[in-house]
């Protein structure tokens, strides 16, 4: 593989935030919102609906990676793997750091985590499909990052 197939796949992992925040508004609070609806309510059980939509970013990644390697062509190797390695950020973050569906890094003490983690909670306040905001997951509004640093720094000077 050729030297330049690390800046592809970084490329492809950072246009992944915009596809998955486009993806999340307007298509799972919209056309596939009966998928998505579940991940709103709290409800017991470790699965819910909304798991299918790993699927819109896994099977691409697969066919990238898998075609690209039959062909000899590595550029889409290269973007399948930056499609997975956002994948694998988005289960650390979204599934174990905000929604806690296992007990791993639960004490990260960051002021750009505690934004994730606020803006992922504004984005949940809202129980239907319309009027939903916050819909990325790494990028969160400035505001949100400043108020936890502030957080953060107040939190520091009483220790």
């Amino acid at each position: 593989m050729y030297w330049w197939g690390p800046f592809v796949m970084l490329g492809a992992f950072f246009v992944m935030e915009f596809m998955a925040w486009a993806t999340h508004k307007y298509v799972m609070h919209g056309l596939m919102w009966h998928f998505h609806e579940d991940h709103h309510v709290e409800e017991p059980g470790f699965f819910e609906r909304n798991d299918v939509f790993f699927l819109i970013y896994a099977i691409p990644s697969w066919l990238c990676i898998m075609l690209g390697m039959m062909s000899d062509n590595y550029v889409p190797v290269w973007i399948g793997y930056g499609i997975a390695m956002y994948g694998f950020a988005y289960f650390l973050v979204h599934d174990v750091y905000i929604h806690r569906r296992f007990k791993w890094l639960r004490d990260i003490d960051n002021p750009y985590f505690m934004a994730i983690r606020k803006a992922h909670k504004v984005h949940h306040k809202h129980l239907g499909k319309e009027d939903s905001e916050c819909f990325g997951m790494l990028l969160v509004p400035k505001k949100y990052y400043l108020e936890a640093k502030n957080s953060f720094a107040r939190k520091k000077n009483k220790a």
